[in-house]
């Protein structure tokens, strides 16, 4: 019986192969030295040497391991030896692959094999595709397929979707009919100004055969001459596609989405993402956007001759696109944003769920993308803030719902001056003023009397009590507005009075009013989530709370005749804030029903002798809540905010000591 033939099995290191020095009588004297070589030369990139160790032609070989990076797109490639079993003439290695894909794209790695055989020149690798990879033939090549999930859609308390479904235009290639595929991606990039490398990455590594969309583009950007230009340039081609990008109510909540080529993208977004991708920019879209893209499903795959897969040899699943529910109402959002529109300068408006403090509606005139000062916002509230220092004045023990609240001409608190122009004291006809009246016509002098009494830790524990300054956040920016109370009594009395010190944002006052009347507040929510949502630690004291009640109710029927016509009744404060430079704020703060809102407006000064833009605004919004009817287009307010006298609100003006007047509309 014949000897058994020698086998001999080589253990080689299993990290990266670093270069070392042989020393030989032969070329490559070992099946080890061979495939050592080998690997580290098609490693560092040099095709060429690679070829000399293989059976195969070299020209043939060489073009073979440049296409292979070309096919991936490869970022690096990196190889570890495995086991070589050596049978006489005959040998067998084995190696790691890890094969970087790019950015966007994952790390390949896998096993290899190649077969040896001894020759003249001693050992080489018997050269065949195969070497590449396994389940590769010779008629066969590499390719990358990249498939995204179409994007998700934001979604109102009641499932109706908010982002309306935009026709793009894709330009693309298609890679097979390029002659030169790095000229013609060059060329678009440019017509279109684009950098080409994000591109390029992407063309190399896709199936030829296969349009490949480079750069999204919306249709009104689009016209027929860019189209032929386009199509000018070899392999070039164009798609029509819809993809849900532009928001259909609240903009700069929902936010703006890009393609990733768009607007330089991939150079201001961090994320695994290709040409081709879209990418949310701001808002909820940016926030969630791994909710709202998905990710790409990757393969490596194996092509014949016609382009056609026949095999993949590598898969990484995405994450499928989905929805993200939030708690806004579309009717009551575009009921919001037609309050506003007639409105003549910068206006922003908050709604929130009493019972619960989700957001219902995020406004602003402008209907700018860039715009959250609804919800993140930093105004001084004026009179607006009475609500607050209506409240600090009952729990501190300064007042009782009963007791008589003087409001004179003026007063004078640490020689800090408080007046009430125009309209003058409130009259003790009929037992006297109390802290409800003086709430209802937003009294200056009498809420600033009230200060020494009050105090200034009650009025900063009144404001959180209504979530102002409280520790809430949004997964968008948002502002829960600040309370801090100045030096002595002056300071106190500013700060009860909304001025000095005190800012707020249309969010934070619009949870003060629901807080009001839900006698509880709640966090506000935006998009829900699972956990406890922070409360505050003190209970309000529903008899305190009554007597809020009645002077905002009692506001709204002796200075907003606009608004009596609801069916529901409405509750709220109104006030104008000067700010010293020409410009006021319009504020209305208040609720009807299960919906709370504050309502800020700005306006030139000189401009808003009759006018309250801030109740006008308020009555197209409820008007347009209980209707259901929307203005289509801006129309002119329904009416100017007059006291029943016929003496404007404007034109009874209080205005307090600090940064700017306060309103207190005629009794």
């Amino acid at each position: 019986m014949s000897p058994r033939p020698l086998r001999r099995v080589l253990a080689a290191g299993s990290g990266l192969l670093v270069a070392g020095t042989l020393a030989a009588c032969t070329p490559h004297p070992s099946p080890e030295v061979a495939v050592r070589s080998f690997l580290l030369a098609w490693q560092d990139g040099d095709h060429a040497e690679a070829a000399r160790y293989t059976t195969g032609d070299p020209a043939e070989v060489e073009e073979a391991l440049v296409n292979v990076r070309e096919q991936l797109d490869l970022a690096s490639l990196r190889f570890g030896l495995g086991l070589i079993e050596r049978e006489g003439e005959s040998a067998t290695a084995a190696f790691d692959v890890t094969a970087d894909l790019g950015i966007g794209d994952p790390t390949w790695s896998y096993t290899g094999e190649m077969p040896l055989e001894w020759g003249p020149d001693g050992w080489r690798i018997t050269w065949s595709s195969a070497v590449i990879h396994p389940e590769l033939s010779d008629d066969e090549r590499l390719a990358v397929s990249y498939e995204q999930p179409e994007r998700g859609q934001i979604l109102d308390r009641e499932g109706r979707e908010l982002v309306s479904a935009d026709s793009v235009t894709a330009f693309g290639v298609v890679p097979a009919e390029m002659d030169d595929k790095e000229a013609g991606v060059t060329e678009l990039a440019e017509l279109l100004d684009e950098e080409p490398e994000p591109l390029l990455n992407r063309v190399r590594s896709a199936p030829p055969e296969q349009f490949q969309p480079l750069v999204l583009m919306r249709d009104s950007s689009v016209d027929e001459s860019l189209l032929g230009e386009a199509g000018r340039i070899q392999g070039v081609a164009t798609e029509e596609v819809r993809i849900n990008m532009s928001p259909t109510v609240a903009p700069a909540l929902l936010g703006e989405v890009a393609g990733t080529a768009e607007h330089r993208v991939s150079a201001r977004v961090a994320g695994p993402y290709q040409a081709g991708d879209t990418v949310g920019l701001s808002g909820l879209q940016s926030i969630f956007q791994r909710e709202l893209a998905g990710s790409g499903t990757a393969q490596v795959v194996s092509l014949d001759e016609s382009g056609a897969v026949t095999d993949v040899l590598e898969d990484w699943e995405g994450e499928r696109s989905g929805g993200v529910d939030t708690t806004l109402d579309a009717d009551v959002q575009r009921a919001a944003e037609a309050a506003l529109a007639p409105l003549p300068g910068r206006a922003y408006l908050a709604a929130v769920d009493t019972a619960s403090g989700e957001v219902l509606a995020a406004a602003n005139g402008s209907g700018s993308a860039s715009d959250d000062s609804a919800l993140n916002g930093s105004f001084v509230p004026g009179g607006a803030f009475t609500i607050v220092g209506a409240l600090a004045a009952l729990e501190s023990g300064a007042v009782g719902p009963d007791d008589q609240v003087p409001c004179g001409y003026e007063t004078t608190i640490d020689d800090q001056t408080f007046t009430n122009p125009g309209q003058g004291a409130l009259s003790s006809e009929f037992g006297g003023p109390d802290l409800a009246r003086n709430l209802a016509h937003s009294c200056t002098v009498g809420f600033a009397g009230l200060a020494p009494e009050v105090g200034a830790d009650s009025v900063e524990r009144a404001a959180l009590e209504l979530g102002i300054g409280a520790d809430w956040q949004l997964p968008v920016p948002a502002s829960p507005g600040s309370v801090s109370v100045g030096e002595g009594d002056a300071g106190v009395a500013s700060a009860m009075v909304g001025e000095d010190g005190v800012r707020v944002s249309p969010l934070s006052m619009a949870l003060a009013a629901a807080t009001v009347a839900n006698g509880e507040w709640n966090a506000p929510t935006l998009v829900p989530a699972e956990g406890p949502s922070p409360s505050p630690e003190t209970e309000l004291d529903e008899a305190d709370l009554e007597v809020v009640r009645q002077g905002m109710r009692d506001a709204v029927t002796t200075r907003m005749p606009e608004l009596l016509g609801q069916e529901t009744e409405v509750f709220g404060q109104a006030a104008r804030v000067a700010l010293g430079d020409g410009t006021d704020l319009h504020w209305f703060v208040g609720y009807q029903g299960d919906v709370a809102f504050a309502l800020v407006a700005e306006a030139n000064s000189a401009t808003t002798l009759v006018t309250h833009h801030a109740v006008n605004g308020a009555q197209t919004f409820l008007t347009s809540l209980a209707t259901g009817v929307v203005p289509g287009e801006p129309t002119a307010p329904a009416g100017d905010a007059t006291i029943p006298d016929g003496t404007s609100p404007d034109e009874a003006d209080l205005t307090g000591g600090g940064e700017g007047g306060t309103d207190a509309a005629g009794w």
